[in-house]
């Protein structure tokens, strides 16, 4: 598009003065009220807040300045959506050489690195360049480095569609900046702050881990845990004090000169305490004060190197971040994985930095995205703001009960913030001097009315002693936002208080899912180090006035996901007192997480509500059951939104849902189920719909909405099921396939030579040991089996209706071959008769000595991209039921009193119309494949057949015809020689596809919409 007038003007203006403009007389502060603050005002950007956005949501912050290492400030221009920054702006009077000059691209790529943005920018009206951020800086990089665009002011007209299309605020909320950034990013080179700043401290904590540990040998393995976090955390606060201009710049750097640091360093702690009040810097027992001070950390001796080489890397030209820019959830990132490790003593005394176990089996640490927190938080806090005053509000209570590094205690916080500083602008503000003061850019919270709102409303508890602490860290910090030297000293003489309250009351350690009953008076039998794992929490002592209010009005967060079996290793006495003491833990092997969620609804008060990231498996899964039972008892469930196999969490494959309950009934609750994250971020886009309360039962949850709701609900009641008329059961549950499914190469006599993934060998055996074998989705297609050449060994016999295995003296006499390769593979097969023992492989009902995989049976894999079903009616196959390298697989033995033909059977659930039900109620994953497991297909409904009416026999027996034609055709398919040949077969397959839906609507009763509908939600 053409260059505004606008534009023009400015280029005009500033060619024609332009040796005025390039003199040194001319400032920063001239060019960017005449230069770039008309030029972004073109872009769409609201520069001096014309609408009158609160402070949270205006579309550019103009920075205040702070001094960094004597010549740096902070960035000139802020730009944000929604109050969430999208880029940096640092502007440069024209005399300034943008295009080569290090100083000045170091500058804002210390910016942009720091505050994880993918672009920022450099300009001084005659030169506009753009960075790509996502490279560390380095100091001595050249101008050039990371550069992805440079335009001169003389091609702004020719070029303007290009700046625009970037940095416009349109292109913005359109997604355009996002994708630009996406399309610059390089392959190689690019280091984000988070992962950076974690490898650091993750450093620092080895290097004080040992050194503490070979200084101070009497510290034990809790005190040197509790020590390196605290003289870490002390040092990230008060580096972040000082690049903000809280703290006088280079306290720290002092250190780097002479010796004695730590002792010298512990004089700043002390004098940080007298300043701050807060647990972290707590060394004197103080009255009215709930935690105990901390009188060992500073007599401690660390030798001087260790700590010199950790502050010099926090300054300035050694570190490249920018403490004044790092967002409070890039901090909340980095020790949500910084976490994740523990510090251990060997018996030697040495330091070792370990994984935690359950995060070793969980793979690892995820951190809850910051749209995520923010939607939770709007949903739950957000309602119970609104229409209240600041007196109403600070009786509210908000816990996060599992708090990790404080991402939603945070995110509640800020929204308490904002709403407070909003609804004070709105109302007088003059008249609350003690409550609010104006800025230059607006009215901004007193420290004192921050700290009010935070001891007032933010509540935590977590498991970890260390993120208990790192939580208080983000919030002391986010306390301090925007304040400075001038504003604490200020209001500390009005009020005489120091800077930062004492959170020792708000967030504490504990274990929020057992209390003191866990012992019952076996105390003794748990050492002390148990007892601390354990970590015991007693809500009515820790919270009393909360508790006997009723409880909390709001309950946040992200709760662990753990499932049972891997908390059975380190935790088995908690296993079985969940399974005892709460109800959703009472069946099969159920996650912690449902656990949490029947914690938390007991906790609120009778107006309280819920909000939470969790697992949508529970919606489906038999675990779930119990739960899903609780909540709709309750009629509790007030809002979900499914995002099927969107995946929330960047490095993990949970796929999870946001759920909203409360503590009063729902008549109904709301759904929306998203297709697409990246729409549903930018415009909110969902299918939408509500679900009545008497529609939310204990049994599998659909959460069918949009078009098709009306027909999902209509089929979902229909009275027969296929679980009604049959028996599905798993394949085999198997952890040995390289010893026991070989693959078929050739046969001579009753003998066949196969080849062994174990062994990497041919070997002999006997036929009658061998069974063709299939895996999930790699062999069972819709309507037929393909490439059956596993054999699954079988040294099973059938006797007085048991199946057992074969003596084992017996077999190596009467079958030497088989033998003979089980016994080379004697320690895995060991293993797997155990395992067989143990899920009873060989222990199934028998029909006429026959295992149910030798009946007649149709199939189904247990993930696939619809309905997918296929026959063995002559019972010749066995499957895996899990694992196995392209899923598992169950089979449907029909009822004997069930007059319908399989084949009719066939032809209904591979239909378009039961394949749009799985479609829309199943579990999505990735790639388009739904979860087809037992939950899902037991319930698909069954339109029975009345053998005394003559139509409905005939549509019965023409759908018979149908499939047994569809069967025959798909067997011709694989035969085809030709092309012409080939095609012709599957246009006859298309037709009779055809036939079978039109024929299955009739049987079901769909009407020309319905049937529209169904059409539309299918692909086939």
């Amino acid at each position: 598009m053409p260059a505004p007038d606008e534009i023009k003007k400015l280029v005009d203006r500033f060619t024609l003065h332009r040796e005025e403009y390039l003199g040194g007389n001319y400032n920063e502060t001239q060019l960017r009220r005449e230069f770039v603050d008309p030029m972004f005002k073109t872009l769409g950007w609201d520069i001096d807040n014309e609408q009158g956005n609160a402070e949270a949501y205006k579309d550019v912050v103009h920075e205040d300045a702070v001094r960094i290492a004597g010549t740096l400030k902070a960035p000139d221009y802020g730009f944000r959506i929604g109050g969430t920054r999208k880029f940096f702006l640092e502007a440069k009077k024209p005399a300034e050489n943008v295009k080569d000059d290090r100083e000045h691209a170091y500058q804002l790529k210390r910016y942009g690195w720091s505050a994880k943005h993918p672009l920022s920018i450099l300009t001084n009206f005659a030169e506009f360049a753009v960075y790509d951020c996502r490279f560390k800086p380095e100091k001595g990089d050249k101008a050039s480095l990371a550069r992805v665009k440079y335009i001169r002011f003389e091609e702004y007209l020719d070029r303007w569609d290009e700046i625009a299309s970037i940095f416009s605020r349109d292109a913005i909320l359109k997604g355009s900046f996002d994708r630009y950034a996406a399309s610059t990013k390089s392959k190689r080179g690019t280091s984000t702050v988070d992962s950076e700043f974690l490898k650091e401290i993750e450093e620092w904590r080895l290097s004080l881990a040992r050194n503490l540990a070979l200084r101070n040998p009497d510290l034990d393995q809790r005190g040197l845990n509790f020590a390196v976090q605290r003289i870490i955390d002390r040092l990230i606060f008060l580096r972040i004090a000082e690049d903000r201009g809280i703290e006088e710049y280079g306290q720290l750097q002092k250190l780097l000169t002479g010796t004695k640091v730590y002792s010298r360093m512990a004089a700043r702690f002390r004098a940080a305490d007298d300043r701050y009040n807060s647990g972290l810097f707590h060394f004197t027992p103080e009255k009215g004060r709930q935690e105990p001070p901390d009188e060992f950390t500073l007599s401690l001796n660390i030798d001087d190197d260790v700590l010199k080489e950790i502050v010099q890397n926090l300054y300035y030209p050694d570190s490249p971040y920018e403490f004044s820019v790092l967002p409070a959830d890039i901090l909340g990132q980095v020790y949500e994985q910084f976490l994740g490790k523990v510090i251990r003593l060997t018996s030697g005394h040495q330091a070792k930095v370990e994984e935690k176990p359950e995060v070793k089996k969980a793979g690892g640490v995820y951190y809850t995205p910051t749209f995520i927190v923010d939607y939770i938080v709007k949903q739950t806090v957000g309602r119970l703001l609104d229409g209240k005053t600041p007196k109403q509000a600070a009786k509210l209570k908000i816990l996060d009960p599992a708090c990790g590094s404080g991402s939603f205690l945070i995110g509640a916080y800020q929204f308490l913030l904002d709403w407070h500083c909003d609804w004070y602008a709105k109302n007088n503000p003059e008249k609350s001097p003690k409550d609010v003061y104006a800025a230059k850019d607006g009215w901004r919270l007193t420290t004192a009315k921050r700290k009010e709102i935070l001891l007032n409303n933010i509540f935590g508890v977590d498991i970890d002693s260390q993120a208990v602490e790192v939580t208080k860290l983000s919030l002391l910090l986010k306390v301090l936002e925007g304040e400075n030297r001038e504003t604490l000293d200020r209001q500390k003489k009005l009020f005489h208080q120091r800077a930062l309250p004492d959170l020792g009351s708000n967030i504490k350690c504990g274990n929020s899912l057992i209390g003191p009953d866990f012992y019952d008076g076996q105390l003794s039998l748990f050492d002390a180090d148990e007892q601390h794992r354990i970590n015991a929490f007693d809500w009515q002592t820790e919270f009393p006035a909360i508790m006997k209010s009723g409880g909390f009005d709001a309950v946040i967060g992200n709760p662990p996901y753990i499932r049972i079996q891997t908390m059975k290793e380190w935790a088995p006495t908690e296993v079985e007192f969940y399974k005892s003491q709460y109800v959703s833990a009472s069946k099969g092997n159920y996650d912690i997480y449902v656990v949490f969620v029947e914690r938390c609804l007991s906790l609120l008060n009778s107006t309280g509500g819920l909000g939470f990231i969790l697992p949508h498996k529970f919606f489906n899964a038999q675990y779930g059951e119990p739960l899903r039972s609780l909540i709709a008892e309750g009629q509790h469930l007030n809002h979900v939104v499914h995002f099927g196999d969107q995946q929330v969490f960047s490095n993990a494959t949970t796929y999870t849902c946001l759920m909203s309950l409360t503590k009063s009934p729902n008549a109904s609750a709301q759904i929306l189920r998203v297709e697409d994250l990246e729409q549903w971020l930018e415009t909110g886009r969902a299918t939408k719909g509500n679900i009545t309360a008497k529609n939310i039962g204990r049994d599998v949850w659909n959460f069918a909405v949009g078009k098709n709701a009306k027909l999902v609900a209509k089929l979902v009641r229909m009275p027969t099921t296929l679980k009604s008329l049959s028996h599905l059961f798993v394949g085999l549950q198997t952890d040995a396939d390289d010893v026991f499914i070989v693959e078929e190469v050739r046969r001579k006599g009753d003998r066949v030579l196969c080849r062994s993934k174990a062994t990497e060998q041919e070997h002999w055996f006997e036929d009658s040991h061998l069974k063709p074998f299939l895996k999930g989705s790699v062999n069972i297609r819709r309507y037929k089996l393909t490439d059956v050449n596993k054999r699954l060994i079988f040294p099973y016999e059938h006797r007085d209706g048991k199946s057992r295995l074969i003596d084992p003296q017996d077999y190596g006499r009467r079958f030497p071959l088989t033998w003979a390769y089980l016994e080379a593979n004697r320690e895995r097969l060991l293993h797997r008769i155990h395992s067989l023992v143990r899920t009873e492989w060989y222990g199934y009902v028998y029909k006429k000595n026959h295992t149910r995989f030798e009946l007649p049976k149709l199939l189904v894999p247990s993930i696939a991209t619809g309905g997918c079903f296929a026959a063995d009616l002559a019972g010749m196959y066995f499957f895996v039921g899990s694992g196995g390298g392209g899923g598992g697989g169950y089979g449907i033995v029909l009822n004997d009193d069930v007059s319908e033909s399989p084949h009719y059977l066939l032809g209904l659930l591979n239909s378009r119309l039961l394949d749009s039900l799985i479609q829309a109620t199943s579990t999505p994953f990735r790639g388009g494949y739904l979860a087809l497991n037992r939950q899902y297909i037991e319930q698909l409904p069954i339109r029975r057949i009345d053998f005394t009416n003559k139509s409905d026999k005939s549509r019965h027996d023409r759908v018979v015809e149908l499939v047994e034609r569809m069967l025959a055709l798909h067997e011709q398919l694989p035969q085809a020689q030709t092309d012409q040949d080939k095609a012709v077969l599957e246009r006859q397959i298309a037709t009779v596809d055809r036939q079978l839906d039109q024929l299955v609507y009739e049987l079901y009763g769909l009407t020309e919409e319905e049937i529209a509908i169904v059409e539309e939600a299918t692909t086939r």
